[in-house]
């Protein structure tokens, strides 16, 4: 990616259960270059900032457009992270303009059922993302992503591991 273009803001989810692990999703299509790899197609939500969005108010957002979830408490976040983004063939591609992502992961406590997680339905217009959904250990999901997300994943593993 190019250095001079810009990283999009975005906040991440690491939503812990009861039992310490978090959520995680299984992604079934790729979007220009945020892609998927046979057996890497896992992640945590995420999603962009809206314009004069406050980090705390887009990561409910996203975590309830992504799951479904309402019920979850603030425990923590990152400072920012970034990674860049794989090079993208399609210059009209809506992430086209961005090098990559300046991510701020929250923690959050789930504090609702199991059957309140529904990736598939769609939420204020946004196509589902993730066709299926588990709770998975923190220090295991780096290795269940695409490698250009890996770094911030076990970030967000050490940061985070007080809540497992």
């Amino acid at each position: 990616m190019a250095p001079d273009k810009p990283y999009r803001p975005n906040v991440g989810v690491a939503l812990f259960n009861a039992e310490g692990k978090v959520l995680i999703g299984r992604r079934f299509k790729d979007d220009g270059p945020e892609i998927i790899l046979p057996g890497l197609e896992w992640q945590m939500p995420q999603g962009g900032i809206d314009a004069d969005e406050d980090p705390r108010t887009a990561v409910m957002r996203e975590l309830w457009e992504e799951t479904g979830v309402v019920h979850a408490d603030y425990l923590d976040e990152t400072d920012w992270l970034t990674y860049d983004f794989i090079a993208c063939e399609d210059p009209t591609h809506r992430f086209a303009q961005f090098r990559g992502q300046r991510q701020k992961w929250f923690a959050l406590r789930f504090t609702g059922e199991d059957e309140e997680v529904d990736p598939l339905t769609p939420r204020n217009g946004q196509p589902a993302e993730f066709d299926a959904w588990r709770w998975e250990r923190l220090d295991r999901v780096a290795d269940l992503v695409v490698p250009f997300r890996r770094e911030v994943y076990r970030a967000v593993a050490s940061d985070f591991a007080k809540y497992v």
